[in-house]
């Protein structure tokens, strides 16, 4: 479960910003729209965030920051060799930020411990990373490490409650790497909950994608397909019956205006190799026969509710946290409305599973939707980097007509238009 993620000069962020999963004390919708965890003390958490702002302020650069902490925690350690770089963009519109680390922290729950897991990187090396446990809510330091870009010289602490041959793991980790990613492919059991965390319970999608992949291996089996056929149909998609088809991939299967060195890859990396399809079938008129359809074939709206239906599923199967950038893309509002229902749903929600999005569409601007803290804005200062806020910070009233709000600009966080001469 996320508590909370900060980051601080990566891309169009300059300054500190966080995102804060914890829910204030205002009673709306808190049944549906909070949880309460194990953890002594901790207050109740939001399933859901929904976020706003113009193009360009920098919402799908902070969806990203949690894309990039995945990414780095997963791979630094198995990933490339001593002295190679580390894709990290820190905010440009600085002379001294263009220069130094760019810094990530998470506050989470697994396995029923809070931890405070963060780190700083630049290009070539890990100037800064931290772990602290809160076991039965006592903080323990477990360990950090920090380099010293005057000495160049790089120190390491290991709290007591640190278990394993510490020594040998320092030695193994590399500059461009993570101690936690390190430790964890040495099997250090003690730091695998953190480890899996970010590699089983954090997903991203981005924007761009339509990840159709997992959607159709889920409906292999019966009891998948099902499911996904269900949530479909739910969203009122008429599909009839989902069927999967294996096929053996050919190198005549690439297009032949295809660029040679793509071509290459393709046919060397899946020649030869059964490829799952995914077949859609519809009813045809005054006849049982069904027709299939190929995805390409679709809907743009409906190849995305299709990706997206065994992600959703299996996120809330698992307790997962979904971050997903732009989720009414080529999406129905009423579509979109559904799925977020379903993460606010505790009958249906049982694991609390979280979702973080961005969107564009102000008609989920809504107080029977979300709570007041769980609407957040980003926009761009005069140094053009992104600012983030929730519209708690307005105090709206409970009966406010949020949309109408946002759209006139009460809450900032909307583009100004000019006049085009020609």
């Amino acid at each position: 479960m996320l508590i909370e993620f900060s980051v601080t000069n990566f891309k169009s962020i300059h300054s500190k910003l966080t995102l804060s999963m914890v829910a204030s004390s205002i009673c709306e919708l808190q049944e549906q729209n909070c949880f309460m965890t194990a953890e002594k003390g901790l207050p109740p958490l939001l399933r859901s965030i929904v976020i706003y702002g113009p193009n360009a302020s920098g919402k799908s650069n902070l969806l990203e920051t949690m894309d990039f902490m995945e990414n780095f925690v997963t791979e630094s350690s198995k990933d490339g060799q001593e002295g190679e770089s580390i894709d990290v963009k820190p905010f440009l519109f600085n002379t001294i930020s263009r220069t130094e680390p760019s810094e990530f922290e998470v506050l989470f729950l697994q396995e029923g411990i809070r931890y405070q897991y963060g780190f700083a990187v630049n290009s070539t090396r890990v100037i800064h990373e931290w772990l602290i446990a809160y076991p039965e809510g006592r903080a323990q330091r477990w360990f950090e490490r920090e380099y010293n870009t005057t000495t160049m010289q790089e120190n390491w602490y290991f709290g007591s409650k640190l278990k394993g041959n510490k020594t040998l793991l320092q030695q193994a980790t590399r500059s461009n790497a993570l101690f936690l990613s390190t430790a964890v492919q040495l099997n250090n059991e003690q730091l695998k909950p953190v480890y899996n965390w970010f590699h089983q319970k954090l997903r991203t999608i981005p924007m761009t994608s339509l990840f159709s992949s997992y959607s159709t291996s889920m409906c292999k089996t019966d009891t998948g397909r099902n499911r996904v056929l269900e949530l479909l149909n739910a969203a009122d998609i008429s599909i009839t019956d989902l069927k999967v088809e294996i096929k053996t991939f050919a190198s005549t299967d690439v297009p032949s205006d295809m660029p040679a060195p793509l071509k290459e890859f393709l046919c060397k990396t899946f020649d030869g190799t059964e490829q799952p399809e995914i077949k859609f079938l519809h009813k045809m008129e005054g006849s049982k026969e069904l027709v299939p359809l190929e995805l390409f074939e679709e809907s743009v709206g409906t190849r995305k509710l299709f990706g997206l239906a065994g992600h959703w599923l299996n996120v809330i199967d698992k307790g997962c946290v979904l971050f997903v950038d732009e989720l009414n893309n080529s999406m129905h509002p009423k579509m979109v409305r559904f799925l977020i229902g379903m993460i606010n749903n505790p009958e249906i929600n049982k694991k609390n599973a979280q979702l973080i999005f961005s969107t564009h569409d102000t008609s989920l601007l809504d107080n029977e939707l979300f709570r007041r803290d769980q609407i957040w804005f980003t926009e761009k200062d005069a140094s053009n980097s992104t600012k983030l806020y929730p519209l708690s910070d307005f105090t709206p009233r409970k009966d406010e007509a949020l949309e109408k709000g946002y759209l006139n600009g009460r809450y900032g966080a909307i583009p100004y238009i000019g006049e085009v001469r020609f």
